[in-house]
């Protein structure tokens, strides 16, 4: 996991981060377009992520999972509820849920991947955001994308445990996509088929 306790010496690198971020992606575009009946995960977060000993990625814990509507009809799973942090805003307007919100959450976790911490504990401009207010922290990350400065603003949102170990086109990626999983506008949000394509983009596009 991301955030193990019992790991919490080991920092993890970044071509291991990537390739979650992408394990992740091909996962999720795998439950929502092709496998054969389309589900929705309803829960991702880290703790649900788990890697096997070749530190490949798998998706867990599927108690809240539901199938998704071929017809791409909304699902009616206003009930449900996933983990707070994570939740799409459509879950407090108890909205029918579609595969949208599993994009949300993914958006979540790219930020927790670049940055190294649970996003309540980002700290951008000296502003903690320990309130878990995720819009505030993609605001913030837009006016850091405003300033033109790319190579300044990719490092200022990396790890500073990386020590500057990292790959600026993936990394550059990683916080372009998450950012457009994050938005409001669930019809804004990007498919999971789009993130796996711009992420594997970036991957031939560092080598």
């Amino acid at each position: 996991m991301l955030f193990d306790r019992e790991a919490s010496d080991t920092v993890l690198g970044w071509n291991q981060r990537f390739q979650i971020a992408l394990g992740v992606a091909k996962g999720l575009a795998y439950l929502h377009s092709e496998c054969l009946e389309w589900i929705i995960h309803c829960d991702m977060k880290p703790e649900n992520i788990l890697l096997d000993k070749d530190s490949e990625p798998k998706i867990t814990d599927f108690g809240l999972a539901k199938l998704l509507n071929r017809d791409g009809s909304d699902a009616n799973l206003s009930r449900i509820r996933g983990t707070r942090g994570y939740m799409a805003p459509e879950w407090v307007s108890s909205l029918p849920l579609t595969e949208k919100v599993d994009v949300y959450s993914y958006g979540v976790m790219l930020l927790e991947l670049v940055k190294g911490v649970r996003i309540s504990e980002w700290v951008i401009h000296g502003v903690k955001f320990a309130d878990m207010d995720t819009r505030m922290v993609v605001k913030a990350i837009h006016e850091k994308m405003g300033t033109g400065d790319q190579e300044r603003w990719v490092k200022d949102l990396i790890d500073h445990r990386l020590h500057g170990e990292f790959n600026h086109v993936q990394a550059k990626a990683m916080l372009k996509i998450a950012v457009s999983c994050l938005e409001e506008d669930r019809g804004r949000r990007p498919n999971m088929s789009s993130v796996l394509q711009a992420l594997m983009s970036a991957e031939d596009e560092a080598r």
